[in-house]
C-alpha cells in the first residue's frame, strides 16, 4: 500500500490565506495560531507568498522536519523561494554534500580561539558606542542596538572602515534585502519601485562592496571573519572561491546583526519591565572581572534571561522546508514538492510544553526546573539538525558582551503598562524602536 493510499493519513486543510489572515498572524501570532490549530488541527495548509504552505505545529513536527533523519526535507529550495535573489548561496540555502562541504570550511572561522579573537576586536568599539549613548535624547534601544551590531559586525566580520553615511547605506541595503523576502509582488516593477526591486538593487550594491574589498583581504589577511573565510580550508585543503566568500559574507553579515539586534531588544525590554532581574544581572556583571566570552559560567543570570528572551521572541519566527518526496507529518499527508514550515516563535509559546507561556520567567531554564527538557526540541531558537545556526556561539558571545557592558554603565526602564509592539513581517521588529528611560549609573567605574 502506498503512502497516499494509507487510510490513517489525512489531508492538511485550511483557509487560503488572504490579507486578513496575514495581518492577524503578523500582529497576533499566538492568538491567531491558536484559533487556526483549534479549527484545523496540528497541520493545515495556508496560501502565502504564492505557494501552498503546510504549517506543522509542536516539537515532534519540528524534530521530524529539521533533524530530518529520513532526508526528506530540503532547506535550500525553500529559503531560495523567499530570499534566494538577495542571499543566494548563503549557508542555509545549501543542502546535502554541498552544505556539509561549505559548513566544514566555515566552521574553522567560529572556533573558540576565533571567538576570543573577535571579542578582543569588538570590545573597544562596543565601549565607544555605549559611552556615546549618554547624550542620546529619547533613546530607542532597538534602533541603537541595530546601529551598534552593524558597527560591530563590520569591524569583527569585515574589517573595513566606513564613515557614518556608508554605514547607514549598508544598513539600509540589509533592511531592504531582508524585507524583500516577504514581498507580496515577487518580481521587479517598472522604475525600481516595490520591495522586490529594492531588494535586488540592495543585493547588487552589497556584492560590489565585498568584491571591491576582497582582493586586498586575500592579499593582506587579518583577524576579521572576512579574512578568515578568505584563508579558511577544510581538512583536504579546499578553500572558498571569490563568489563563495562574497555570498557567505552577505548572508553572515545579515544574520550577525539582524538576529542579534532582535535578541538584544527582547532582553533589554524584559530587563526594563523586570527590574529585579536587571539588578540581579547587574550584580553578577559588577562582580565579574571579565565575562567568559565562550561559556556562560561568569554570568549565569544573564544566560537565563537570554534563553527566556529567545523563547518569547525567536529571532527567526518561521523556518521553511520543501518535501523532496511524499511523506507525512502527524498523520497528515505531505505531497512531494510541498512547502512545509514550523514556527519556533509559536512553538515556544505552547502551553503543553511551557506552563504560563506568555510570562517572563527565566528560572524555567534553571537547573532545578529545566522546562526546556520537556522535549529534546522544546527550545528551538537556533534550529536543529545539520542546519542548526553555525553562528550561535558567536551570537551568544556578542549578546553577553553587549549586555554586560550596558548593565555596568546604565540602568533603563519603561512605564509599567508598556508592552513592546512587534512586527513579524520578516524578522521580529519593534515598531516603536523600544523607547526607554536610560540613566547613567552613579558611582560606576570608568
Amino acid at each position: 500500500m502506498t503512502l497516499t493510499d494509507s487510510p490513517a493519513l489525512r489531508e492538511a486543510t485550511g483557509p487560503r490565506l488572504g490579507l486578513a489572515h496575514l495581518l492577524r498572524l503578523r500582529s497576533h501570532p499566538d492568538t491567531h495560531t491558536a484559533w487556526l490549530r483549534e479549527r484545523y488541527g496540528e497541520v493545515y495548509t495556508l496560501r502565502v507568498f504564492g505557494v501552498d504552505m503546510h504549517v506543522a505545529h509542536g516539537p515532534d513536527a519540528f524534530e521530524q522536519v529539521f533533524v530530518n533523519r529520513d532526508k526528506v526535507f530540503a532547506s535550500g529550495p525553500a529559503w531560495s523561494h523567499f530570499i534566494g535573489p538577495f542571499f543566494h548561496r548563503g549557508l542555509m540555502l545549501l543542502d546535502a554534500e554541498e552544505h556539509l562541504h561549505h559548513r566544514r570550511i566555515m566552521q574553522h572561522a567560529f572556533g573558540q580561539d576565533e571567538l576570543r579573537r573577535y571579542h578582543r576586536l569588538m570590545l573597544p568599539h562596543l565601549r565607544r558606542h555605549l559611552a556615546a549613548w549618554e547624550g542620546v535624547e529619547n533613546p530607542r534601544l532597538q534602533q541603537m542596538f541595530k546601529a551598534l551590531t552593524l558597527d560591530l559586525a563590520l569591524e569583527v566580520f569585515v574589517g573595513v572602515d566606513l564613515d557614518d553615511a556608508q554605514r547607514r547605506a549598508v544598513n539600509r541595503d540589509f533592511v531592504d534585502a531582508v524585507r524583500a523576502g516577504t514581498a507580496v509582488v515577487r518580481r521587479p516593477l517598472p522604475g525600481g519601485v516595490g520591495p522586490w526591486s529594492r531588494g535586488l538593487a540592495a543585493r547588487a550594491r552589497l556584492e560590489r562592496f565585498f568584491r571591491e574589498a576582497l582582493p586586498a583581504k586575500r592579499r593582506e589577511g587579518g583577524e576579521d571573519l572576512f579574512a578568515r573565510l578568505c584563508a579558511a580550508t577544510d581538512d583536504h585543503g579546499n578553500e572558498f572561491s571569490d563568489d563563495d566568500v562574497v555570498d557567505h559574507m552577505i548572508f553572515l553579515l545579515m544574520a550577525a546583526h539582524d538576529t542579534t539586534t532582535t535578541t538584544l531588544t527582547s532582553m533589554a525590554y524584559q530587563l526594563a519591565r523586570h527590574p529585579r532581574w536587571q539588578d540581579r544581572c547587574r550584580e553578577e556583571s559588577l562582580a565579574a572581572p571579565e565575562p567568559d566570552v565562550v561559556g556562560t559560567a561568569d554570568l549565569p543570570s544573564l544566560d537565563l534571561v537570554m534563553k527566556e528572551s529567545l523563547r518569547l521572541c525567536a529571532p527567526v519566527p518561521s523556518i521553511p522546508r520543501i518535501a523532496t518526496r511524499e511523506t507525512s507529518i502527524g498523520g497528515y499527508r505531505i505531497p512531494a514538492g510541498a512547502f512545509v514550515t514550523t514556527s519556533p516563535y509559536t512553538n515556544q509559546h505552547d502551553a503543553a510544553i511551557w506552563p504560563d507561556p506568555q510570562r517572563f520567567d527565566p528560572e524555567r531554564f534553571a537547573p532545578h526546573r529545566r522546562e526546556d527538557k520537556a522535549h529534546r526540541l522544546a527550545f528551538q531558537s537556533f534550529g536543529a539538525g545539520v542546519h542548526k545556526c553555525i553562528g550561535m556561539h558567536f551570537a551568544g558571545m556578542q549578546v553577553r558582551a553587549v549586555l554586560h557592558e550596558l548593565l555596568t554603565r546604565y540602568t533603563w526602564s519603561v512605564p509599567p503598562d508598556y508592552r513592546l509592539p512587534i512586527d513579524l513581517t520578516a524578522l521580529p521588529v519593534a515598531t516603536d524602536g523600544l523607547p526607554v528611560r536610560l540613566v547613567v549609573r552613579t558611582g560606576r567605574s570608568t
